[in-house]
């Protein structure tokens, strides 16, 4: 029953119906936020160093990644890609992967916005023996069909960029649908643009391979005429971070998307570990409500969000992580951890997988903005360590670990929170 009540007052505020009072709860551990490193410069994402367990990386939009070691910023940068890309705005450098045989190859993958504003997926290798360091002079940019060093953005919003290497060691990219509003060049259901895609490569490709990468013969359109094989799902707007649950400490392989709505809907995505060529709606779809309906989608069905709330709640939602740690005790391993970067709002919520499906449901979902103020103000990302323990970035310039803080308050608060958001990621 508690969790019915939760779930209920939780949907009344999506829906614009009613914001519910404060209710007292049974409820998980509390948590609180520890500072691990301030001073940071417009900070989107944090990467765990693969092979140094006490490093991670600081995404930095203007171009930086910068190294923290034990807690402590390090001198000198990771990488500087400053003077190569445009940054503002939602442009930049977005996205950071070590490749799984980093210890051997030293290969790192970034995701930036070029001074042209379009996207580019460019292969780095380490700077010598120095695991702290990459040479710039090493950059490789992908080639894409076409030819393009790049993918073409027609606008300079919904850029997407977030990029991973699942557990089937490949490489997956999450593109917007190139911006404006509502997708007007309906790029999210063009089979032949990468816009609005999540795309899948293998790029454990020598270092001659002019394209920098190959298509998995296991990609869900290979072979079909009048599609890219690079696309492993479609029906995206912008999926600003997405996540793999992660097998080495528990987790299914999954991947959960966090994609920002349009005007109306903030949603959760959730896609079973192999389970590609997916549409996941946008634009025919906002959430699991019809939005633009004149052209038919490629793909059906269409895949409703398990999760989704509306504009009282937030309108820009941040996706994190499926919690596989042990800090926070067991109660909160296979909790889905969110926010809303407009809104400065962190929940958590469950997800209950089918043994025979592999589907997720999403049940009991748990606010934590207030135990988390101190980090929570534009939320911008979320990482894990080495040991699967949550990291909340703050794009006011502040890395925070989530932990554990003692038996809970059982407190749920449900009005709004006012953030100082500059972009809508």
């Amino acid at each position: 029953m508690v969790a019915v009540v939760r779930r209920v007052s939780f949907l009344l505020a999506c829906s614009g119906l009613v914001l519910a009072p404060a209710i007292a709860l049974p409820a998980l551990a509390q948590l609180r936020a520890t500072p691990v490193v301030g001073g940071l410069n417009r900070p989107v994402g944090f990467v765990q160093h693969p092979t140094e367990a006490t490093v991670q990386l600081v995404i930095e939009q203007g171009g930086r990644v910068r190294v923290v070691q034990a807690g402590q910023l390090q001198n000198p940068d990771f990488l500087d890609l400053t003077g190569r890309i445009a940054a503002g705005g939602e442009q930049g450098l977005l996205g950071l992967a070590f490749a799984p045989d980093f210890r051997t190859s030293g290969r790192v993958f970034a995701s930036f916005t070029n001074q042209s504003g379009d996207s580019v997926i460019a292969r780095f290798t380490r700077l010598g023996g120095d695991p702290l360091r990459l040479d710039p002079a090493s950059e490789f940019d992908l080639r894409w069909p076409g030819g393009n060093r790049f993918i073409a953005q027609p606008f300079t919003n919904h850029n997407g960029g977030h990029i991973a290497f699942g557990a089937d060691g490949l490489l997956y990219i999450g593109l917007g649908d190139g911006g404006s509003g509502d997708d007007p060049l309906n790029n999210a259901q063009n089979p032949l643009s990468l816009l609005g895609k999540m795309l899948r490569l293998n790029v454990a490709v020598p270092a001659s391979d002019p394209e920098g990468y190959d298509v998995p013969a296991t990609n869900p359109f290979v072979g079909r005429a009048g599609v890219l094989p690079e696309i492993w799902s479609l029906g995206l707007r912008n999926p600003w971070r997405w996540s793999v649950d992660d097998p080495a400490h528990g987790g299914t392989g999954a991947i959960v998307i966090g994609d920002v709505g349009q005007g109306a809907w903030e949603e959760v995505d959730y896609e079973p570990a192999g389970a590609g060529g997916r549409d996941y709606g946008w634009r025919n779809r906002e959430g699991a409500h019809n939005n633009v309906t004149s052209l038919a989608p490629f793909v059906t069905p269409l895949r409703d969000p398990i999760w989704e709330y509306g504009r009282l709640v937030g309108a820009s939602i941040i996706g994190g992580f499926v919690y596989r740690g042990t800090g926070l005790g067991s109660s909160y391993v296979g909790r889905y951890f969110f926010a809303d970067f407009v809104s400065s709002r962190v929940w958590s919520v469950a997800l209950v997988v089918s043994a025979s499906t592999g589907e997720a449901t999403a049940q009991n979902v748990i606010e934590h903005t207030a135990e988390l103020a101190s980090a929570a103000a534009s939320p911008s990302s979320f990482g894990v360590d080495a040991n699967g323990e949550l990291y909340l970035v703050s794009y006011n310039g502040s890395v925070s670990r989530i932990d554990g803080a003692g038996p809970s308050s059982g407190r749920t608060r449900t009005g709004p929170v006012v953030g100082t958001a500059r972009p809508r990621f």
